[in-house]
């Protein structure tokens, strides 16, 4: 994808302030953070979101990396929340598979209603 702004973070050609990387996953600091700790997981390759027909391994070695995340970031103890949006009424803005890693304070109990 040529014009996906997180194939270009993962691929190195935009800045980001990167918390993690090997060969499949990245993760980076959300570029307008919801929470005190904000930071997106993605796959380098590209998929749109979890209904792109993701393989299974990928999955698990993407959402097998977020409690390595939360402990780099400090929140592992302390708890937080992860979400995946999917599509347009999941609130999906980025078409680009990613996983938000929240924490750092008291979460609501609800995201509350859609717009």
């Amino acid at each position: 994808m040529t014009d996906c702004i997180f194939c270009k973070i993962a691929a190195h050609e935009l800045d980001a302030d990167i918390v993690y990387e090997d060969d499949d996953v990245i993760a980076f600091e959300d570029m307008n953070p919801q929470t005190p700790v904000h930071t997106l997981l993605i796959p380098k390759k590209h998929y749109d979101n979890l209904s792109d027909d993701v393989d299974e391994a990928l999955l698990g070695t993407l959402f097998g990396k977020v409690p390595l995340i939360a402990r780099l970031k400090g929140i592992e103890e302390s708890g937080y929340r992860i979400v995946a949006n999917t599509g347009a009424h999941g609130r999906q803005t980025v078409y680009h598979l990613h996983i938000h890693i929240l924490g750092g304070a008291n979460m609501p109990i609800s995201m509350g209603p859609a717009d």
